[in-house]
């Protein structure tokens, strides 16, 4: 089946870095558009950027466009998130999927921005 498996995840003061990647697997990788997503406590899971299938374009959303970038390496079947200048806001679970995303999402990695 289609696995999805995030990492990179933790805790980070405001101001501070991260880098998330996603193993994917279980599908045509590299023809397939995809983007992260993150979901905060009791709130709906929101789309954060996206990147072509190639890695020729991408798509952040206003929240976090600037901070964020998104790349992929379709020879290793990853992508990832570089996020700079994390701001407590950004604290959610972070998930990759293809953009629509299919039904089975992996098991996210949580970020979190404190003091």
């Amino acid at each position: 089946q289609v696995q999805l498996v995030e990492s990179g995840g933790g805790l980070v003061q405001p101001g501070g870095s991260l880098r998330l990647s996603c193993a994917a697997s279980g599908f045509s990788f590299s023809s397939s558009v995809m983007s992260w997503y993150r979901q905060a406590p009791g709130k709906e899971r929101e789309l954060v950027a996206t990147i072509s299938s190639a890695g020729g374009s991408t798509n952040y959303a206003d929240s976090v466009k600037g901070r964020f970038t998104i790349s992929r390496d379709n020879a290793k079947n990853t992508v990832h998130l570089q996020m700079n200048s994390l701001k407590p806001e950004d604290t959610a679970v972070y998930y990759c999927n293809r953009s629509p995303p299919w039904g089975h999402w992996g098991q996210g990695t949580q970020v979190t921005v404190s003091s």
